[in-house]
């Protein structure tokens, strides 16, 4: 009964990734703007999985010292940089295009985690602002 009853969570955060960052990809999408729907659900659902993994206690490093699982979190606040400075250049008229993007990519990766820890009420509000910042 606990393993379906984890299943179920798990299902939940997972399901709820995919909406919040369909919802963000969604909006840049709809603005003719690089790293849409699909991008953006691939990031959140990422970062979800990896939060759900650093809360579980796997293995033979379980309750040791490294075994801290917000350095799994903290790897992807620092890798989701990479993906997001992929989208930054500079045009030939020196203007700067993709820093939006780029902020999307990471504040999506930051839901994901936030999503991973179950922690609900910040995942909501965090979404509506995020749309409504790209929005406006």
């Amino acid at each position: 009964m606990d393993q379906l009853i984890l299943l179920g969570n798990t299902a939940l955060r997972l399901l709820l990734a995919l909406c919040i960052g369909g919802g963000i990809g969604w909006e840049r999408a709809r603005a003719h703007h690089p790293a849409g729907v699909r991008t953006h659900m691939l990031v959140t659902i990422g970062a979800a999985v990896v939060m759900l993994l650093g809360g579980q206690t796997v293995g033979e490093f379980a309750g040791t010292a490294n075994s801290d699982p917000a350095r799994l979190g903290a790897q992807v606040i620092s890798g989701i940089g990479f993906l997001g400075a992929g989208t930054i250049i500079v045009t030939g008229k020196q203007e700067v295009k993709g820093l939006t993007t780029a902020a999307g990519l990471w504040a999506s990766a930051c839901m994901g985690l936030a999503i991973g820890a179950g922690f609900y009420e910040c995942v909501l509000l965090g979404f509506a602002l995020i749309f409504l910042t790209n929005r406006l």
